[in-house]
């Protein structure tokens, strides 16, 4: 069996330094915003190219906390609307809807499945706050029209990048190409801890300054709580792994870079769609760190069902699309047709900074012999 994400091989590389870490973290005495966070916080601004980092839970706390971080500001406030992929995970809309805000639903691209700025042009109205990119499955979408757009409308940009750690657009990196940026470090992520963890990147200060607070029960110090803040830290064993796995990142990315080649010469199935219409030229602008390696096929099901006779895990990426989703039922009879089609045949193949030469030979053998 070819795994689809081997967690266990991926992190015993690791093993020797994720003990000396947790030693001293457990030596310290000092277990919540301690040294060790501060630290991770300084190296992952460093690598993003951001004056800030703020360490937090998770990444959908990460998203959440951005836009009632704006909203304390002044800058949105409870009605305003966000505009957001429609083919995204649902914790971008989720992020949107739990700080009291809209979400906008705008169509991705079919070629990159990645937000579409005309889409979202046609979306921006007077209420109109902001517009969440999501770097999906590990590229970078179109900042530059972006960034444009919300210019001309006086709007922030805040990036989804739980999928990108890494991933370069013009010189520019994941995280430090907007207002503000929110990371995930879920275990399966490029840049992985060994539980739920995130962080956010922002070159505002005053934003910076505001989710220190917001992040701790909104106090800068203790007892005195400027704002109706969260619990949602960082924590002094979660850092340590991130900073060691930080220092190897970049290498692992261009070890997926080359699976990912390998895929796009090899996989020559007919009935299959590769990234980009089976092109190398993957946005030719961007350096994609393939977080998730993405086929398109009609008969998907079918598809699934070969690969894994075959010996090959599958992901699907997602199989249903969140204006379909039970927790959004108002927008369940709302037509997105690039998304739905997206939805409807995308699924991943294995690729990770462990798979072997021989089992990328498999998955590219399984795929050739497939037949609708």
């Amino acid at each position: 069996m070819v795994p689809f994400l081997d967690l266990k091989k991926i992190n015993l590389r690791h093993e020797e330094a994720f003990k000396n870490s947790f030693a001293d973290s457990l030596n310290s005495g000092w277990y919540i915003l301690g040294s060790q966070v501060k630290a991770f916080e300084a190296a992952f601004a460093a690598y993003c190219g951001t004056k800030h980092c703020i360490g937090v839970a998770n990444g959908l706390d990460a998203l959440i906390l951005i836009l009632e971080g704006y909203k304390e500001m002044g800058v949105m406030k409870a009605g305003d609307e966000v505009i957001v992929p429609s083919n995204t995970y649902i914790a971008s809309i989720l992020a949107v809807s739990k700080a009291g805000l809209v979400p906008v639903l705008a169509e991705p691209l079919l070629d990159t499945y990645l937000l579409d700025p005309a889409d979202v042009a046609a979306k921006i109205t007077a209420r109109t706050r902001a517009i969440m990119p999501v770097h999906l499955y590990g590229q970078l979408c179109d900042m530059e029209a972006i960034n444009a757009l919300a210019k001309q409308h006086h709007l922030k940009v805040i990036e989804d990048s739980a999928q990108s750690q890494g991933a370069e657009r013009n010189g520019k990196i994941s995280g430090g190409i907007a207002d503000a940026s929110g990371f995930s470090f879920y275990p399966g992520k490029n840049l992985g801890a060994l539980g739920d963890a995130g962080a956010i990147t922002t070159n505002d200060d005053e934003l910076a300054k505001t989710l220190l607070a917001l992040r701790n029960y909104g106090s800068h110090v203790k007892y005195q709580n400027l704002y109706q803040g969260v619990n949602s830290r960082l924590d002094e064993i979660q850092a340590p792994i991130l900073s060691i796995k930080l220092k190897s990142l970049d290498t692992d990315n261009a070890y997926r870079r080359k699976v990912a080649a390998f895929y796009m010469q090899n996989i020559s199935n007919p009935d299959v769609v590769l990234p980009v219409a089976s092109t190398m030229k993957v946005l030719e602008d961007t350096a994609h760190v393939w977080h998730v390696f993405t086929l398109r096929v009609a008969s998907r099901d079918k598809f699934e069902k070969h690969l894994s006779d075959n010996g090959i895990q599958t992901v699907i990426h997602y199989p249903v699309p969140p204006h379909k989703q039970p927790a959004y039922k108002k927008w369940n009879d709302m037509s997105f047709p690039i998304s739905e089609k997206i939805h409807r045949e995308i699924i991943s193949i294995p690729i990770s900074p462990v798979i072997t030469e021989e089992q990328y030979r498999q998955v590219v053998d399984a795929v050739n012999s497939f037949r609708s």
